[in-house]
């Protein structure tokens, strides 16, 4: 045989073989029992059924979602956890990039310091948005505390620096889309599916997320402190219901992203990152629920169970504005969460980043009611506090800056400082 001949039929014999064995690769898929072990999660006593721990509860769904995915003959699960046990989260993040995995999924069960609190909540990796829901993010960040490890690793890291905030929007770029994906269907499922509240999908700076060279999602199955909710998430009703969703949602999410690539079985590896990438819009956007003469606080019942709630009053009228993004995919969710919850006739607002009002300022609406005497809190902290009277009502306000943005920073201010159920208000000169 001709040199030149073999070296052609070796070629081609070797894109086959390659091809044969690109096509037996497993479309990989790491799923993460949150906390376990010493680590307990959120949990609550109840007098029927005991203890509800998170770190049981989230094992037990990740096993089923874990079985029914061993199944599928196209899949292949790793778990960073399948008994009683705490990884560190380097140990889970290390896991999932060596295992060079197709996607991460951590399961979790939520808590609030407020009892009314319930439903699901997605989050995925990229810079915080407003500082919304502190407390997912300090409660999932804590843990870095229990292992040394972790200490070296994720304790140094500043997440406010400019070569963080980059590092992130290198991240968001490159995963963002495909995470918000299958963040959307399993929330979609546990609305659809399960006939369950879904409180939105989210971006939030969670080191479990960060160190993944893969898309990967955090994802809340409920609120433990909710009597209702938690033994929900205790039965084996909810934990099937729960599992199944996830379960159906990483199939959708696969077959998705097979289309995207053209039918390739393990396309995330193959799908080019720019394709994938979201460009971010220009506006921020908030989705107003509703405009009304009237002032609720934060968990009023009329607020229907949401958070995140900004409010602006306006020629007298207070406009409820939910969550706040700067991509369209979770402004279209962030919609449909508030529709979901009941706000029919909601709708999206742009508003542009650090833009001055022309024609007036913003202030702070810090109490509505009866006079306050010279000694009350608001009077004493904050010394200078205009006062107004409108039909019989008194309004006292305080401060005076020109962006949207100023505003909310000098509303958090002065919550440090005790004085709670602020509100910003236009003023027009």
């Amino acid at each position: 045989m001709h040199k030149q001949n073999f070296k052609i039929i070796l070629s081609f014999l070797l894109i086959l073989v390659s091809n044969f064995i690109l096509a037996q690769k497993k479309f990989t898929v790491v799923l993460d029992a949150g906390h376990g072990g010493s680590d307990h999660g959120a949990y609550r006593n109840y007098a029927d059924i005991g203890r509800v721990a998170e770190k049981d509860v989230t094992l037990a769904i990740t096993l089923k979602v874990g079985a029914m995915l061993e199944k599928n003959k196209d899949f292949k699960v790793i778990y960073t956890r399948k008994i009683d046990e705490y990884p560190s989260l380097s140990d889970r993040t290390n896991l999932a990039n060596r295992s060079k995995a197709d996607l991460f999924v951590s399961i979790h069960c939520n808590s609030s310091q407020r009892p009314t609190a319930y439903g699901t909540e997605t989050y995925v990796q990229g810079p915080n948005q407003n500082d919304t829901n502190l407390e997912v993010a300090k409660r999932e960040n804590d843990v870095i505390y229990l292992d040394e490890k972790d200490k070296q690793i994720f304790g140094s890291y500043d997440p406010t620096s400019p070569e963080s905030l980059i590092a992130l929007k290198l991240q968001q770029s490159k995963y963002l889309e495909s995470s918000l994906l299958l963040g959307g269907l399993v929330e979609g499922n546990f609305v659809n599916r399960d006939k369950r509240f879904s409180r939105g999908v989210f971006q939030k700076n969670l080191h479990v997320l960060r160190m993944n060279a893969m898309p990967s999602v955090l994802i809340e199955t409920g609120f433990i402190n909710h009597p209702e909710e938690s033994h929900y998430l205790a039965s084996e009703k909810g934990q099937d219901e729960i599992s199944q969703s996830i379960y159906l949602a990483i199939i959708d999410y696969k077959k998705a992203i097979d289309r995207k690539s053209g039918g390739n079985s393990y396309a995330t590896k193959k799908v080019e990152p720019e394709k994938l990438a979201e460009v971010p819009l220009k506006n921020d956007f908030r989705i107003l629920l509703m405009s009304s003469p009237t002032k609720y606080n934060d968990g009023d019942p009329a607020l229907k169970g949401l958070n995140y709630i900004l409010t602006i009053k306006e020629n007298g009228q207070y406009k409820y504005y939910y969550s706040v993004t700067n991509m369209a995919s979770v402004k279209d969710i962030n919609l449909k969460t508030a529709k979901d919850a009941g706000f029919r006739n909601a709708y999206a607002v742009g508003f542009m980043p650090n833009q001055k009002l022309s024609s007036g300022y913003y202030t702070l609406e810090v109490y509505t009611g009866d006079k306050l005497n010279a000694n009350s809190f608001i009077i004493q902290t904050l010394k200078d506090v205009e006062r107004n009277k409108e039909n019989g009502v008194f309004y006292y306000t305080y401060g005076k800056v020109y962006t949207l943005e100023d505003a909310v920073k000098l509303q958090k201010e002065i919550e440090a400082k005790g004085i709670k159920n602020t509100v910003i208000q236009k003023v027009y000169k």
